[in-house]
């Protein structure tokens, strides 16, 4: 009896978490208004050197993902400015990481409590909450090498990213905020599972001849393809662009 009870209030959160992101989609992609993206920092490796490049950063460190989004919103013929980033600090408590391991119930179990989590640092805050709440984990580039993939919940209009706290790497970071922001309002991946872009909708020109070397990425493909092998991560939002289908995925398209 218990454990079907536990079942019934499973899925009853399940649910809940359903029609929520589904109302949050339609409103996020509405485009009437701009959406408020804020931006939080937290130390991930509890190093000094991260410490020292988090107080660096304020709002004008994220500019260059406002004038991406906004720029390609206009491309595609939105007429207002379709997000307004701003910086909201340092948080002391970081948010429930994703699981290492590859679990449909792992991970439902993780986007729950990374919900409540965000939930409830935002009633207990004093700052304005965004429409779309993004927690930066920044990591020392002296002891980490490669960064755990990062993930924005699609509807639930909140992500965590993994960036490294180094100021060579600023353009690299904002191409993974922008591309974690896009899946906030419902964009998917478009890369293999070997990181290739997948042609044609991972490709910014999919229609070049010679197809090869593409000189953009597409946003949600994540990479320039330099052959159907061989790809680069670009080094800043400037070589970056919303391809149609993602536009369509966040109703940047007339009907």
């Amino acid at each position: 009896m218990r454990k079907n009870l536990r079942y019934l209030i499973l899925l009853l959160i399940l649910l809940f978490v359903a029609v929520n992101e589904a109302l949050n989609k339609t409103r996020s992609t509405s485009w009437e208004n701009p959406l408020w993206v804020r931006i939080y920092a937290v130390n991930g490796d509890g190093r000094e050197a991260s410490d020292k490049y988090i107080d660096s950063l304020t709002t004008d460190s994220f500019e260059a993902v406002e004038k991406f989004v906004n720029r390609e919103a206009r491309r595609y013929g939105i007429k207002i400015d379709a997000i307004d980033v701003e910086y909201n600090g340092r948080l002391q408590s970081a948010p429930p990481m994703p699981p290492s391991t590859q679990s449909r119930l792992g991970n439902i179990w993780w986007s729950l409590k990374f919900r409540a989590w965000a939930t409830y640092r935002a009633w207990n805050s004093d700052r304005d909450a965004g429409d779309i709440e993004l927690f930066v984990s920044y990591y020392d580039i002296a002891t980490t090498q490669s960064l755990r993939h990062s993930v924005g919940l699609q509807g639930g209009l909140i992500g965590i990213i993994n960036a490294f706290a180094d100021q060579s790497y600023q353009g690299s970071n904002q191409v993974v905020i922008a591309h974690e922001f896009m899946h906030t309002v419902g964009a998917t991946d478009k890369y293999a599972p070997n990181n290739q872009p997948i042609l044609p909708q991972g490709y910014a020109e999919p229609s070049r001849d010679p197809l090869f070397p593409q000189h953009k990425a597409e946003i949600m493909g994540g990479r320039i393809p330099l052959s159907m092998r061989d790809s680069q991560m670009p080094e800043s939002l400037k070589q970056v662009v919303v391809g149609i289908q993602t536009a369509a995925e966040i109703n940047w398209l007339a009907d």
